[in-house]
């Protein structure tokens, strides 16, 4: 499916930046739109109805996490990728708690940005996953309505919470769901525990998936934030 059918508006009050991305984004057929503070974002958002936003969270008016929860709150699920210079893990966790699809720290390379715009945009067409529904990446298939895994054909037995944990990644593929928001769609509640919980969970989920040591063949680690679920 051709790339020109997505509008995506660059909300950057950095002329330069706004330029880099707009030339790599319409060289690889998007249309763009842009925008230089958080007001006029919430104004282009609202007129012209983007698939996709890149945001910088630094603008003159406001902090861009004004835009996502403005954005949020209007009840859009437009997939929003935050590109910022700020690289503290809480600021990341904090724009993906409000509604972020994905964070980029600047400075940052063509080939990642291109690639974290089509995960973004692919999450956004596989959040509505019906039960029934199948996804599949490389050789791991889960059934939502069977409630099953397999690995290059052969059974994946996993625990309730150790398929829950999956299937929401799965439904959320190419999103970083944070800590806190996989806590709450598997348990309902956080406690102290919560995070490591998750974490043995995740360990007892790669190994299940046939990852050694280092490797992320399907579920990778945003260290300080979150996971997300590979859609290619």
């Amino acid at each position: 499916m051709s790339n020109n059918k997505y509008k995506v508006l660059i909300v950057d009050d950095e002329a330069n930046i706004r330029s880099f991305i707009a030339a790599i984004l319409e060289s690889n057929g998007y249309q763009v739109l842009t925008a230089e503070t958080c007001t006029q974002g919430r104004l282009v958002a609202a007129s012209h109805n983007p698939d996709l936003i890149v945001l910088d969270l630094g603008l003159p008016d406001m902090d861009g996490g004004a835009l996502i929860r403005a954005v949020r709150a209007a009840g859009s699920a437009v997939p929003i990728v935050v590109l910022s210079a700020r690289s503290d893990e809480s600021e990341k966790v904090a724009a993906l708690d409000m509604g972020a699809n994905d964070y980029i720290t600047k400075p940052f390379g063509t080939a990642e940005l291109l690639a974290r715009v089509r995960a973004a945009l692919r999450a956004a067409r596989s959040a509505a996953a019906a039960p029934g529904e199948v996804f599949h990446v490389r050789g791991l298939v889960i059934n939502f309505d069977a409630r099953t895994v397999t690995l290059d054909g052969a059974d994946v037995r996993l625990t309730q919470n150790e398929f829950n944990i999956v299937a929401l990644l799965a439904q959320h593929a190419g999103k970083v769901m944070t800590y806190s928001a996989l806590i709450q769609g598997v348990w309902g509640a956080a406690d102290a525990g919560s995070v490591k919980k998750l974490q043995v969970n995740m360990d007892n989920i790669r190994k299940k998936l046939g990852a050694r040591p280092g490797e992320n063949p399907y579920i990778y680690n945003e260290l300080g934030v979150g996971y997300r679920m590979y859609s290619e």
